[in-house]
């Protein structure tokens, strides 16, 4: 027997009476704010060619780590799902997925594709292994229809923009061609160095060299490496970039002289280097990035604290992103000083930071973004994307740094149509938050409602420089 599926009205907020009343009236001001995506993995190919994407697991499945690493965790093997590239039915793969949708109770995936069914595709049953074929019909039959294409889509959730994330190594091809379309949706790039900045990301040396063909500098050099970074960060800038992202396992920064930090260099380059090298040179290339923001502007991500391919069985059979890095302890106050001993006072230089270490929130980061001009705290990041991860951030961190020291909301998400659905939490919730605040006399509400506005939409513009 299929069951409803509805959204209610009042979800994600308070459940005292006084208090959903506020969050309600927040909400309605905000609710239809044009999205600022920032910061996301989404594949920029999908604006270019504005081709129909093939079913609903091509769409909503296989690129959200999300939601098969919890099928994963029940035994499912990702080759049924089509994960890595191997061949699967894409229908096979969507009942699997049906069939164990109870696996997501409570979670955010939950919340985020009840909506996309919900909202996007206008499907009003539950899905389980008896609607599964409904659902993957329903959804693959629209996926064929214009009102699906990727531009259409982006035009109808109110996208002003939306941030992808490539390498140096990256021609930026797809976004070349967005910008010489006749289409005036605004996708554009953030530069993530990893590839080429990490002795331990796979194929760093023949990395450096096609760094070196990419853009004609000796990256044998210390000098040519780095003018090879300004070259492209030029670039990237030129297509549209306003930030750079570095996903480093630490927040380690370091501060050596040139001749220091040549030497480091040529012994990581030629492979000599040992962990504790490695470690030294992300460290000190998070200082280096630091500087080059400072010269070109672009705005600065730092997203530290994850052990990635923690499953390496897993990622020598599907590769990086397939849901196993998981979130360690990170240390900020002692990592960052050599990068704030030299850029701290840089009102000119604008650093985002994230963690998945929670309890550095109110110990660390509020303090050090409430003293610093060059810091800002990026939203509760990744595992704490969440209703309950939300409100734990803003709890944490509101007292010491305030929000204008906060850069609002980013998704961050593989999964496109994610997209509205992960902002539409963030906008409750923050709403819930400040509802709170209200009922307890501890905010006005016209400063709420100023406040709501911005978490929800003017902060991000203003933080990434949009």
């Amino acid at each position: 027997m299929t069951k409803p599926l509805k959204l209610h009205e009042d979800r994600l907020f308070p459940s005292q009476p006084k208090v959903r009343d506020i969050a309600r009236a927040l909400y309605a001001e905000i609710a239809d704010l044009p999205i600022i995506s920032p910061h996301g993995h989404t594949d920029p190919s999908w604006f270019a060619r504005n081709e129909p994407f093939g079913n609903a697991t091509e769409l909503l499945l296989q690129p959200d780590h999300y939601l098969f690493r919890m099928l994963y965790s029940q035994g499912i093997a990702l080759e049924d799902l089509g994960i890595g590239g191997h061949d699967a039915d894409p229908r096979a793969a969507w009942r699997i997925l049906a069939e164990n949708y109870h696996l997501f109770r409570a979670t955010p995936s939950r919340i985020w594709l009840d909506w996309v069914f919900s909202e996007v595709f206008g499907i009003d049953v539950r899905l389980d292994g008896e609607t599964a074929d409904f659902y993957y019909d329903t959804i693959t039959d629209a996926l064929q229809t214009d009102a699906y294409r990727p531009r259409t889509l982006f035009e109808r959730y109110g996208i002003e923009v939306l941030a992808t994330t490539e390498s140096p190594l990256d021609t930026l091809e797809h976004h070349l061609d967005i910008n010489e379309s006749d289409w005036d949706g605004r996708v554009i790039t953030a530069y993530r160095p990893d590839p080429v900045v990490d002795p331990d990301f796979e194929g760093f040396a023949n990395n450096l060299k096609k760094f070196s063909e990419l853009t004609g500098e000796d990256t044998a050099t210390w000098a040519g490496y780095l003018a090879a970074h300004r070259k492209r960060r030029a670039f990237f800038k030129e297509v549209g970039a306003t930030s750079t992202d570095h996903g480093h396992p630490t927040a380690a920064t370091a501060n050596l002289t040139f001749s220091e930090a040549e030497k480091l260099f040529d012994k990581v380059r030629n492979g000599a280097g040992s962990a504790e090298d490695a470690e030294l040179f992300r460290a000190q290339m998070l200082t280096e990035m630091a500087a080059m923001s400072l010269d070109d502007g672009l705005v600065m991500q730092i997203h530290p604290g994850s052990f990635r391919n923690h499953n390496r069985q897993l990622f020598e059979r599907f590769g990086r992103d397939k849901g196993a890095d998981i979130p360690m302890r990170t240390d900020y106050v002692h990592a960052l000083q050599p990068l704030l001993d030299r850029f701290g006072n840089e009102a000119d230089l604008s650093i985002i930071l994230f963690t998945l270490d929670e309890s550095s929130y109110a110990r660390e980061l509020a303090p050090l973004a409430g003293h610093y001009p060059c810091l800002k705290l990026g939203p509760a990041w990744w595992f704490h994307d969440s209703p309950e991860g939300m409100r734990r951030f803003r709890s944490m961190t509101t007292e010491t740094a305030g929000f204008y020291n906060t850069v609002g909301f980013n998704d961050d998400t593989r999964a496109f149509l994610s997209i509205p659905a992960r902002h539409d939490v963030a906008r409750r919730i923050d709403c819930g938050f400040l509802a709170q605040l209200v009922a307890e006399h501890r905010l006005e509400e016209d400063e709420a409602f100023e406040v709501a506005r911005e978490l929800a939409y003017g902060l991000a513009k203003k933080a990434y420089r949009l």
